[in-house]
């Protein structure tokens, strides 16, 4: 079974707004949530940490 995170998770974990998250996801910046139903949306753990430790690699790049 693969994890997932609800919104208020990836928001505390990224700390980025909800409108920053979807907007970034939908401009492709961002992992784009699995619909779960009507009216719930969840992201796989491991996109949103491969997301992260891309931008730690970016952040490590840049600094080089």
């Amino acid at each position: 079974m693969t994890p997932l995170l609800k919104l208020a998770e990836v928001m505390a974990i990224t700390k980025k707004s909800r409108s920053s998250v979807y907007a970034e996801a939908k401009d492709g910046r961002f992992p784009k949530p699995i619909k779960l139903s009507e009216r719930s949306s969840a992201w796989v753990v491991s996109e949103v940490q491969d997301w992260i430790e891309s931008k730690i690699q970016q952040r490590d790049e840049e600094a080089a």
